[in-house]
């Protein structure tokens, strides 16, 4: 698969099928579903770029990775090589080959995808990526000389991970301050192992840490110190990426009622703690056999497959609008119908029902259609008069989405928020009402991707070494 294709003959090599576990096989444990492309798939898939001239692929992606750059590698089979392509301008490419909806972004410009499937950018990015740490080939980049600069990152989520590692090869001494006991953020306590594994965010974390990137795990800044404190301590800029791990909630009756989670405390139980493996880790976590997950994105699709795997005998989506407007990926709809999740289209909840001890016995339900187009751009969701219905869980996950994180705004004077709690920022710079500080990720944005927070890392990183070296933007753009 060396040799060079004709074009005509690229178009008719087939999207490949990535191979995963069988659903039945699955569904009863917490390793990773998808195996990874073979060597031989991955040189097949390869070959079907086309190297069109314009590469919209480039810019319809965040972090702007040099697509058509790594893939012609693997087509000479140079896959170390192909994975440091790809980290020139992306740190986590493990973990973006795995979780990056790349079906909505250089995937859905590809050229090829007017009239064919498009490359899979994604299965080739994890190839490579897996490729370079299993055969112990990472090599670290070169990094300059030490500026004398200190930056504090507060948050080790993707966008805090992709502040440390631009600046760090800069030559800034980087400290990342993390509240939880291991980094990683939302790749560690968000989603669960059998989509993203646990120690290939290590792994990633562990890069960084030899690039010199200092990590302060359980230190939550709000708390032990300020961001005035942390200037204090004399660091010279700032990154806030804290996230939006406030949980929101239906505020109907009853929810209060032993046996109701927010997604966030229900996924970090299970996937940071092992609350799945109690007693050998010492998490508990409640085991229902009827579990309800409301909402309709990744989020309850990670929840309500852990619940599955939990022993569930019944998992179900409970969703107000229909299948055509859930946020969730394709590919995370297909695997959780694959193992036999029930979805309750067109359905919300009213009330929760309780037993005589307070836990969750039932929810009244009602059934729902689609009127005119919100702010969204989805159909509203239109209560049916009379449709209420009882239905039996012992279990429920709220997965209707997240708030930013409150604190460092509350302890920050100065620190500008809109409406919805979010951190505001100039959007070129990604720098705050605070001189010196800059935001990025899902406490400026609300809850989105991993890869449009790395993004925002991105333009971060830019301007505070600009910012911190006293030169003009575009120069620092240019580094």
């Amino acid at each position: 698969m060396t040799e060079k294709l004709e074009k005509k003959d690229r178009m008719k090599i087939p999207r490949q099928t990535m191979p995963e576990q069988d659903p039945k096989v699955r569904r009863s444990n917490f390793q990773e579903v998808p195996y990874g492309l073979t060597e031989e798939q991955a040189l097949l898939e390869a070959n079907r770029c086309i190297e069109c001239k314009k590469a919209p692929c480039i810019p319809g992606c965040p972090v702007e990775v040099d697509i058509p750059g790594f893939i012609a590698l693997v087509q000479q089979k140079q896959y170390a090589a192909a994975a440091r392509k790809i980290k020139e301008t992306n740190a986590l490419p493990a973990v973006c080959g795995r979780v990056c909806p790349q079906e909505e972004q250089c995937e859905m410009v590809c050229t090829l995808s007017k009239k064919f499937k498009p490359v899979a950018v994604g299965y080739l990015e994890r190839f490579v990526a897996d490729y370079e740490r299993e055969n112990n080939l990472i090599e670290l980049p070169e990094i300059a000389p030490p500026t004398g600069k200190k930056v504090a990152i507060v948050g080790s989520g993707p966008a805090g991970l992709t502040v440390a590692g631009d600046l760090v090869k800069l030559g800034h001494k980087v400290t990342i301050f993390e509240a939880l006991h291991k980094p990683g953020g939302v790749l560690v306590y968000g989603i669960p192992e059998f989509r993203l594994p646990k120690d290939i965010v290590q792994a990633e974390c562990d890069v960084l840490a030899q690039m010199g990137v200092e990590f302060r795990n359980s230190t939550i800044v709000g708390k032990m110190d300020t961001i005035d404190e942390l200037f204090e301590m004399g660091y010279d800029s700032i990154f806030i990426g804290t996230g939006a791990g406030l949980p929101n909630f239906m505020g109907i009756e009853g929810e209060n009622l032993i046996g109701i989670y927010s997604a966030n405390e229900y996924l970090t139980r299970s996937n940071l703690m092992r609350a799945y493996d109690f007693p050998n880790n010492d998490t508990p976590i409640i085991e229902g056999k009827n579990v309800a997950v409301l909402g309709g994105g990744n989020t309850a699709m990670d929840a309500v497959r852990t619940a599955l795997r939990l022993g569930a005998e019944n998992a179900y989506i409970v969703y107000r609008r229909s299948e055509a407007e859930m946020p969730a990926r394709a590919e995370e709809i297909h695997h959780a119908l694959d193992e036999g999740v029930q979805f309750h289209m067109l359905t919300t909840p009213i009330r929760f029902i309780g037993d005589e001890n307070d836990k969750v016995k039932a929810m009244e339900c009602l059934k729902m259609e689609l009127g005119a187009p919100d702010d969204s751009g989805r159909r509203r969701p239109v209560p049916i008069e009379g449709s209420n219905f009882i239905m039996e869980v012992d279990l429920v996950v709220v997965a209707i989405g997240n708030s930013s994180n409150p604190l460092i705004p509350q302890t920050t004077p100065g620190l500008d928020t809109n409406r919805w709690g979010n951190i505001t920022v100039n959007e070129e710079t990604m720098e705050t009402s605070r001189k010196g500080v800059f935001a990025g990720g899902d406490i400026v944005t609300g809850g989105a991707t991993v890869i449009l927070a790395a993004g925002a890392g991105k333009k971060a990183a830019r301007a505070m070494h600009a910012y911190m070296m006293n030169i003009p933007a575009e120069t620092a753009a240019a580094d």
